[in-house]
């Protein structure tokens, strides 16, 4: 059994050429979008929008750092799973965190993280809100029900 946190969603991607610089290998840099598209497709699944935090809750969310490990290389066409998991979790911040795998071989070329932080209207950072806390520790023990690909 693995120690890993539960995979809150995932998406298969086939790289394309916008991906990869002129040899064929992964664009250091076109992880991130993928990221966040993940990042942002789980989060409106589980009805936190980030255009009506705001106006729901009185708070939103910003990204205060992001990294990316290169493992192996990852090439044009490569059809690639991106997984979405909870990491540590603070008091005004959450972390999420990335792997990507190559279907074909179950190679693990990139894993990354973004740390999210829980904002103010005016962007200063606020503890992690009761309703939001909830979630977080539901999701670090178990995927949220309908998760997944």
């Amino acid at each position: 059994m693995s120690d890993d946190p539960p995979v809150l969603h995932s998406h298969t991607v086939r790289l394309s050429y916008a991906d990869t610089d002129p040899a064929g290998i992964l664009y250091y840099a076109a992880w991130f979008p993928k990221m966040e598209a993940l990042q942002s497709e789980f989060l409106y699944l589980q009805g936190l929008r980030q255009d009506t935090l705001i106006e729901r809750f009185g708070w939103w969310t910003v990204s205060r750092a992001t990294e990316c490990e290169y493992l192996a290389a990852a090439r044009l066409f490569d059809m690639i799973r991106i997984e979405l998991r909870l990491g540590r979790v603070g008091t005004s911040s959450f972390r999420f965190e990335f792997r990507m795998l190559r279907i074909d071989d179950d190679v693990l070329v990139a894993r990354a993280a973004n740390i999210v932080v829980t904002v103010s209207p005016d962007q200063r950072p606020v503890r992690i809100p009761a309703g939001l806390r909830e979630r977080l520790d539901a999701w670090a023990v178990s995927a949220p029900v309908g998760a997944g690909t």
